[in-house]
């Protein structure tokens, strides 16, 4: 599982850090950072739903 990012998309808005704080963070100036683009399986689920709650569709899930 590899987490992708359309930064071109994603405005930083912060609800992929509430759904997976293990993996993704926000500085002060709302720039995300991805803690670990290849996650264990077993952080599949908070992917998941930090990809689900992302309101821009900045994020994806590839295999």
């Amino acid at each position: 599982m590899r987490i992708v990012v359309n930064w071109s998309l994603c405005e930083g808005n912060g609800n992929c850090e509430a759904a997976a704080p293990e993996l993704f963070q926000l500085d002060d100036d709302d720039q995300l950072t991805v803690l670990n683009e290849n996650p264990p399986e077993e952080l599949r689920e908070k992917a998941e739903a930090a990809v689900r709650s992302c309101p821009k569709s900045a994020l994806s899930i590839e295999e």
